[in-house]
C-alpha cells in the first residue's frame, strides 16, 4: 500500500474511479474512507496521509505551483519502481509543456510592451 505525506504549494483534487482512498487530515487519528465516485480536495499548504489499495484509479488535478509537486510524485520512481524511462519521459514532457508555457507568457510581455512604446 503506497503511503504519502506531503504540503505542496497547489490544491489537489483526487477523483476516486475505482477501489479505495483513506485519508488522514493533519492533527486527526481517524481516517476518511473514500470510494468510487468520490472527490477528495488537497488545499494548498495542506498536509495529509493517504493510502489506497492495489487496483486503485484516479483522476488527479492539480492547480498552483506545481513544481511543488514534483519532488515528491518522482519520489516513488527514483527509490521503489526504479522506471527511469517513465521517469526520463516525466521530465521530457513536463519540461516541454514549461518551455511552452514560458513563451507564451514572453509573447503576451512583448505585446504589452510593445503597446506601452508605440
Amino acid at each position: 500500500m503506497p503511503l504519502s505525506l506531503s504540503r505542496y504549494w497547489a490544491n489537489i483534487s483526487d477523483t476516486i474511479l475505482t477501489g479505495e482512498f483513506r485519508q488522514w487530515k493533519e492533527g486527526q487519528l481517524k481516517a476518511t474512507l473514500h470510494g468510487p465516485g468520490d472527490t477528495v480536495f488537497h488545499a494548498w499548504g495542506e498536509a495529509t496521509s493517504v493510502t489506497f489499495k492495489g487496483g486503485t484509479w484516479m483522476l488527479e488535478y492539480g492547480r498552483g505551483f506545481i513544481p511543488s509537486t514534483l519532488p515528491f510524485a518522482l519520489s516513488d520512481t527514483l527509490f521503489s519502481t526504479q522506471d527511469f524511462a517513465t521517469m526520463y519521459n516525466t521530465f521530457r514532457i513536463y519540461t516541454k509543456a514549461i518551455i511552452q508555457e514560458f513563451s507564451v507568457h514572453l509573447s503576451d510581455l512583448n505585446v504589452v510592451i510593445q503597446d506601452m512604446f508605440s
